[in-house]
């Protein structure tokens, strides 16, 4: 299912569709300030299997991100962070960047690493903050499976492609083309991992 909604003044009625779809065990493609992204409740375990199988990896081997609605989320999913690490986050966030982080228990078995990380995002985009608030907790992210990015801009185009694979193709508007920013911050210094949308200013 195509689902329209206005990514300045979402109507809450459609956020309140999608949310039940996560709820039932759905997937979704929603936008983000990025690419266009394959999402689910954290917790719905089967929700998460099919996501695993749609792009053919392991859920343990997979990049999975949170996707919050602010850094409140991050004293849950995340072990405690300094004070150093916490101003660098509130500089970056909202924006395109993911933050790998060291993982609570809270996170979901099916979702732990062997690193015992995770991948934190918030992203500038009304339509993916308002999901996430209005779910009370985060959902998984992750890229659309294959390597041709611009197919994934339009979503009328991505619903032809994925509308037998997923719950709702969210569409947002057009979307963009490059991925976050990747940091890692499990050392003692954040360190970049790979260069997307956002600018990175930390030294490295």
């Amino acid at each position: 299912m195509l689902l329209h909604v206005h990514p300045v003044n979402p109507q809450p009625r459609q956020i309140k569709t999608i949310v039940e779809c996560l709820q039932d065990g759905g997937i979704i493609i929603y936008p983000t300030d990025t690419i266009y992204g394959l999402g689910c409740d954290i917790f719905q375990h089967k929700a998460i299997e099919r996501i695993a199988r749609i792009k053919h990896i392991d859920p343990e081997k997979a990049n999975f991100s949170f996707v919050c609605y602010d850094l409140s989320d991050l004293s849950i999913y995340t072990k405690s962070i300094d004070t150093p690490l916490y101003r660098i986050l509130k500089t970056y966030l909202p924006g395109p960047y993911t933050f790998i982080l060291p993982s609570s228990k809270e996170v979901p078995k099916i979702l732990k690493s062997k690193k015992n990380t995770v991948g934190i995002r918030v992203p500038e985009n009304k339509i993916a903050r308002m999901i996430v608030q209005e779910l009370g907790h985060p959902i998984l992210s992750t890229t659309l499976p294959g390597d041709i990015v611009e197919a994934y801009t339009d979503p009328e185009i991505i619903e032809d492609n994925f509308n037998k694979l997923v719950d709702i193709v969210v569409d947002g508007g057009i979307g963009g083309v490059t991925p976050s920013t990747v940091i890692d911050c499990t050392g003692s210094s954040p360190v970049l991992v790979r260069i997307g949308l956002g600018e990175w200013y930390e030294a490295v």
